[in-house]
């Protein structure tokens, strides 16, 4: 029985690198939110500690997802902790906020993240490729709920 080999991306494809990004933006804010959910205080503790967790563990699940996505292209991830924040490029922040500018600080990152998930999401239509299209829809869809949900907390 012949086994076929998954077709290889066009040479000049920019999805791989599209999705790169994507990866390492969602790492960035990983990290970002982690932070934000260990350090923040204040009267809104306990309903934004939950909120940092949940979008925490949601991300790590979709690290692993569009990493073997970009495998699955027959392209290769990117990986190590220099190498991902240097492609993020993504604004850091410190301990100790004020719990508004984490909130600030994580939907800046969440718009990163839906704008560049974008550009993979376009690349991907242009190699004709519906599933990793799907992937990048349902990132965008899940980041946007999070800056509304972000941004609700802003409000007074």
């Amino acid at each position: 029985m012949k086994t076929t080999k998954p077709t290889k991306m066009k040479q000049d494809s920019q999805l791989p690198g599209s999705l790169n990004q994507v990866l390492a933006d969602s790492y960035a804010l990983l990290s970002l939110t982690h932070l934000a959910h260990w350090n923040v205080e204040g009267p809104g503790f306990f309903a934004l500690h939950t909120a940092f967790q949940t979008q925490y563990e949601e991300l790590f699940t979709a690290i692993d997802e569009i990493a073997e996505r970009i495998r699955a292209l027959d392209a290769y991830a990117i990986g190590g902790l220099g190498t991902l924040a240097r492609v993020a490029q993504m604004k850091e922040f410190a301990a100790p906020q004020n719990q508004e500018d984490y909130v600030r600080m994580l939907v800046a990152g969440n718009e990163k993240l839906v704008a560049d998930a974008a550009r993979a999401r376009e690349a991907a239509g242009a190699a004709n490729d519906q599933e990793t299209q799907d992937l990048m829809v349902g990132r965008i869809t899940i980041h946007q709920k999070t800056i509304w949900m972000l941004k609700s907390f802003l409000k007074s």
